[in-house]
């Protein structure tokens, strides 16, 4: 009884270290936020596991507006509180 109860010790124990660097690798339910000033626009790009679902721009004067994903899985971008107006995302030049 008394080799069960520390071997069960022994095994808590050892496998403590890597329950914690399994919840460290967990995804993150918080968004990463990315800022930056574009002129006289503030950029505020959000990230949930590296894809970009979200843009919010604060223009200098006026006011704020955010950018969603229009189908989810490219670039094509639509305005949140007016979803018909369209967002030119025209390819002029490639190599």
């Amino acid at each position: 009884m008394r080799n069960v109860k520390r071997l069960l010790l022994a095994t808590l124990l050892l496998g403590s270290p890597l329950m914690t660097q399994a919840a460290d690798d967990a995804p993150s339910a918080d968004p990463d936020v990315t800022i930056r000033q574009d002129g006289d626009k503030t950029i505020q790009e959000y990230r949930q596991n590296g894809f970009l679902y979200a843009i919010k721009i604060t223009p200098k004067h006026g006011k704020p507006y955010f950018l969603v994903r229009a189908d989810g899985t490219d670039d094509n971008f639509i305005r949140s509180d007016q979803p018909d107006m369209l967002i030119p995302a025209w390819k002029i030049f490639e190599w």
